[in-house]
């Protein structure tokens, strides 16, 4: 049988496997890519339309320089109208790196035998929250190793013991997760606990590939991960996180098959994923890897910019594993989020004494290193509105509420005057004066912008509350 999108898609079932190689193959193959079909395709998303997996492959297929830069001016002007100026930050808090599996690019992997195997005590694990309180920071992404270790239980349990912690203004009020998938009750137990996103990145879809990269583990079990998401869903998480990791496999297969991912949990629970996350291979201990798949400076700017096209209203998140340079270019045309002021060692944050710091600890390398303070001093030079802000999480816009409120175009007119508030809290608490003079500059400007009288006189009352000394005030 010929094949067309209509006669070669899987159905989707909850909580049963969804990817078929050769289905995300054909598309590809039989694809074909004009600057005519990108135009108008570019087109279809400025309108705030999700593109299907055939339109998305036109896009993959265009190699001509005419077309590249449609793709990237369209990303550029999409990004600003659904998200406008502002870049959320967050940082990641490395809890424990005991693992089972032995993934071939990681260097937590269990036959690592010179990897520091550490998990943070309570008392450590509040050094390092306060730690990161004293920066600015507000949204940590907590990270685990897949080991019996790290149960929902104890997942839980850190979560409320980071949400807990309150030093001078400080206070971190959202936390997300990066862990192993679990059962429904399990991912009920951690949502109870008050989690933000869960995240659980499939690595490579490509089920050969794969196989290869997971040889042993828990992690190995291909169809246990790729429907993961759905058990978090059916236990309640209705903001989830997926990803893939860039250089196992044909870039391009793994952007259709995270938009098929995004398809599929459309399909049975009415929510894509709140984010998501596309870090490129980067070198770690151990590492156990040649370069075929490797992608290049210029083929990631441009599956950032087509992710972008592709799901107008999903989150996409930057990290430090790309450099400076890299990460300024992709902000323009694909990302929300990013990380600062990245540490990867375990117990970094709180400088931790006990930790050898001369043996390899890291998970992988970062390439941007720049404190909280640099990277917002950036973000400033550049017109952005650094955010800090968990508004949504606090007022019920998740899930469904969320695509409910962003859908219509309501995300930038809540988010641009909250992350003002959240940058005037971090001008007042923590920055340098130079970098205190550029955001007053930033959120003076992006006042005007707002438009309706009535509404800047509401946010200038808030800043002046935020200079007075109240904070967390959101829209």
């Amino acid at each position: 049988m010929k094949f067309t999108p209509e006669n070669y898609k899987l159905p989707d079932v909850p909580m049963q496997p969804f990817i078929d190689d050769e289905e995300i193959w054909d598309y590809i193959n039989h694809t074909q890519s004009t600057p005519e079909k990108v135009k108008a395709i570019v087109q279809k998303s400025l309108d705030k339309n999700r593109l299907s997996l055939a339109e998305t492959a036109v896009l993959l297929k265009a190699t001509d320089s005419e077309s590249i830069e449609i793709i990237k001016k369209g990303a550029r002007e999409l990004k600003e109208k659904v998200y406008g100026k502002r870049i959320v930050l967050f940082a990641p808090l490395y809890v424990g790196n005991y693992c089972s599996n032995n993934c071939r690019y990681c260097g937590f992997k269990a036959s690592n035998k010179s990897a520091i195997r550490k998990t943070l005590t309570k008392e450590e694990l509040i050094e390092n929250v306060k730690a990161l309180e004293e920066h600015g920071q507000k949204r940590l992404i907590l990270v685990y190793g897949e080991h019996r270790t790290y149960s929902a239980e104890f997942i839980a349990d850190t979560v409320r013991t980071v949400y807990s912690v309150k030093k001078d203004h400080g206070e971190i009020r959202r936390v997300n997760i990066n862990a192993a998938p679990f059962d429904i009750e399990g991912f009920k137990t951690v949502h109870e606990s008050g989690i933000g996103t869960y995240q659980i990145f499939q690595e490579t879809y490509h089920h050969p590939t794969y196989s290869y990269v997971h040889p042993s583990g828990k992690k190995a079990d291909y169809d246990w991960r790729l429907t993961s998401l759905d058990r978090a869903m059916e236990a309640g998480i209705d903001d989830v996180g997926l990803g893939a990791l860039f250089g196992l496999y044909d870039w391009r297969f793994e952007v259709l098959a995270l938009l098929r991912h995004v398809n599929h949990l459309e399909a049975c629970y009415n929510v894509g994923p709140h984010t998501i996350s596309f870090p490129r291979i980067q070198d770690a201990s151990e590492y156990d890897l040649d370069d075929k798949y490797f992608v290049t400076d210029a083929e990631f700017t441009r599956l950032v910019a087509i992710l972008r096209l592709a799901v107008p209203y999903t989150g996409l998140i930057l990290t430090a594993r790309e450099p400076e340079k890299i990460r300024k270019e992709v902000l323009a045309f694909g990302c929300s989020q990013i990380d600062a002021g990245t540490k990867l060692e375990i117990g970094a944050y709180s400088e931790n004494p006990h930790i050898d710091q001369n043996l390899h600890k890291e998970q992988f390398k970062i390439n941007d290193d720049r404190t909280l303070n640099e990277v917002i001093d950036e973000l400033l030079n550049s017109d952005y509105i650094p955010s800090f802000c968990t508004a949504c999480y606090r007022k019920g816009r998740t899930g469904e509420h969320f695509m409910e409120f962003s859908v219509p175009g309501f995300i930038k007119k809540f988010c641009t005057p909250n992350a003002m508030l959240t940058l005037a809290e971090y001008i007042v608490d923590y920055a340098t004066p130079e970098t205190a003079a550029k955001g007053w500059k930033v959120i003076n400007r992006n006042l005007e912008s707002l438009g309706d009288e009535r509404y800047i006189k509401e946010v200038n009352s808030r800043l002046e509350r935020i200079k007075q000394g109240e904070r967390d005030l959101y829209f």
